[in-house]
């Protein structure tokens, strides 16, 4: 049952489709009830190769990075991020400043790891622990598979989940759900689209780089 569900779930992830949660998949984690402590942030859009990116920062960490941010995309995320941290931006934070200087180079093909700090906070749960797992342990140039990342986590049939948690991921490019293939080496979903995914990892030198 194990192995034909797994193959469910590799072939949803083939076909671009988003993973449904189901009775299998562990739950995120639920914080408890109750007004957060308001939080300084700041935010950006950074022109890219692969578009405009939306960067939003607090004092511990780079929090988003959001592609296809154009105006209308723009101000919906910035009403969410409001919500999520309680206040108006300030004009700067520094490691919005760092974030950007570091995707500029990796972009230029002069970065591989990146330093900036990281803030979590909008993700939790299984999710937040499958991407951690991920920035911590799959390089630049290298790919992973849905099963290979549920494996590392301890949750072996968890690979529908993992998928989820890609869909999931507020710090797409730096934490590199890019990098999460399917086990037969399709190339997966991915939700900046998947020309997106192939500029990547073309960038990476997984895959050719375009002839145009």
């Amino acid at each position: 049952m194990n192995a034909e569900r797994d193959q469910r779930a590799e072939e949803a992830v083939r076909a671009g489709q988003p993973e449904p949660s189901g009775p299998d998949e562990l739950p995120a984690r639920r914080e408890p009830l109750g007004r957060k402590e308001p939080r300084d942030w700041a935010w950006r859009v950074l022109d890219s190769p692969i578009g405009p990116l939306l960067l939003a920062a607090t004092r511990e960490g780079l929090a988003l990075v959001g592609f296809h941010a154009d105006e209308r995309t723009t101000r919906r995320t910035l009403s969410r991020l409001r919500q999520a941290f309680g206040r108006e931006p300030l004009p700067e934070i520094p490691h919005l400043t760092t974030a950007s200087d570091e995707l500029a180079r990796y972009f230029d093909g002069a970065l591989q790891a990146f330093g900036v700090p990281l803030d979590w906070s909008l993700s939790s749960g299984f999710n937040e622990r499958v991407l951690r797992a991920l920035a911590a342990h799959v390089a630049y140039g290298t790919v992973v598979g849905y099963q290979d990342l549920a494996d590392r986590v301890g949750e072996p049939g968890a690979a529908r989940a993992v998928g989820a948690a890609m869909g999931s991921n507020p710090l797409p490019v730096v934490v590199p759900c890019h990098r999460v293939i399917a086990s037969d080496g399709g190339i997966g979903g991915f939700g900046g689209g998947l020309e997106t995914k192939r500029r990547l990892l073309a960038l990476e030198g997984v895959l050719p780089q375009p002839l145009f």
